[in-house]
């Protein structure tokens, strides 16, 4: 009986509620475009930025919205304080320091700049060609992510 319930259990927990979100690197898009076009979603974060760290503990957590990012969108985690070169779309961007051991790469300040300046969390959407399409700066609710996805399939 105890071994019936371990493999009912196992068994429960292995399809259900552990589905992972698939993060890809910028390098990666490129071929991925070239199998299957879909639209990009980069989520543009530090590690000290305190919405950021709720979105990847409750939207990106969530199981609809990593469903959906996985079999409609590219999805890209992109520290903004990422310190190696990162070649996207034919360009190789850096790491730009701005003082003793802080500073915010390139590619962040490219896709995130809105109105001038870059705040965190920032998602930004891509097309098929790699051209921004959307940006939105402020932490997004599972539920208002759900509708912010929704719109983007359309």
């Amino acid at each position: 009986m105890k071994k019936l319930f371990l493999l009912i259990f196992f068994f429960g927990i292995s399809t259900t509620g552990f589905c992972q979100l698939k993060s890809y690197s910028f390098e990666e898009i490129d071929s991925l475009q070239q199998i299957q076009k879909r639209k990009v979603i980069v989520f543009i974060h530090t590690d000290w930025c305190q919405f950021c760290q709720r979105m990847k503990t409750t939207t990106f957590k969530n199981q609809e919205i990593i469903e959906k990012l996985n079999s409609e969108f590219y999805f890209i985690d992109f520290n903004a304080e990422e310190k190696r070169d990162i070649t996207f779309n034919n360009h190789v961007f850096k790491f730009q320091p701005s003082g003793n051991n802080v500073g915010v790469h390139e590619l962040a300040l490219q896709l995130g700049t809105i109105n001038n300046q870059i705040t965190y969390p920032t998602l930004c959407v891509l097309n098929e060609k790699n051209e921004i399409i959307f940006q939105y700066n402020i932490y997004l609710s599972p539920n208002d992510f759900k509708i912010l996805l929704e719109k983007l399939e359309k």
